[in-house]
């Protein structure tokens, strides 16, 4: 009898003992899974601030885009020197009821036309104007056709220098506007002239 009560007894132990490194198994085992849940929400944090980085710089362009477009018009110390060039280029003069242009008439528009449409070139919204005049002799609406063709004869040599059509317009005044009122020879050829200016704003 005494030896059943001892080995029972044993036995008792025995199983509580083992019971209880079970049940640690188990809260060993339950306590690691319990730890990372945390972690994937600080990861969606961190990548949801990272996504806020790239945005700063979209805004950047438009600067640009406003200078490209201011750039169309020269500032004032590139205006004040293709006034300058054009103060140069001497008048073109023609012969008595012509519109073709002389050898002297091209000599004088090719003086520092090079330079100004070098110039020009880059503003696209800038503008020059061609005038054509005529002297006294003639009716008004004949010396108005007359000094358009002039002022078209001009204006075909530039652009074949290379001045963008677009940016050269043509007026004629006739025979209004004459920079001499002798009624002789000598005068009415100072009169019968293109003369090349900075378009109106």
């Amino acid at each position: 009898m005494n030896n059943r009560l001892v080995v029972a007894t044993i036995g008792l132990a025995a199983m509580s003992v083992f019971g209880v490194g079970c049940a640690k198994k188990k809260v060993a085992a339950a306590t690691p899974s319990s730890t990372p849940a945390p972690a994937p929400t600080r990861q969606n944090n961190t990548a949801s601030t990272g996504n806020t980085t790239p945005s700063t710089p979209r805004s950047t362009p438009t600067p640009a885009n406003n200078s490209s477009n201011q750039s169309r018009v020269p500032p004032a110390a590139v205006r004040a020197r293709i006034e300058t060039l054009l103060a140069k280029i001497e008048d073109a003069y023609f012969d008595y009821d012509q519109h073709s242009l002389r050898p002297d008439a091209v000599k004088a528009l090719q003086a520092d036309s090079t330079e100004l449409r070098d110039i020009i070139v880059q503003y696209p919204d800038y503008r020059l104007t061609i005038e054509g005049y005529c002297d006294e002799r003639g009716s008004e609406a004949y010396n108005l056709a007359l000094g358009d063709k002039r002022a078209e004869s001009a204006k075909d040599y530039l652009v074949k220098v290379g001045i963008p059509s677009d940016q050269l317009a043509v007026k004629s005044f006739g025979k209004d506007k004459p920079v001499c009122d002798d009624h002789d020879e000598a005068c009415w050829q100072k009169n019968r002239r293109i003369h090349i200016v900075a378009a109106a704003k």
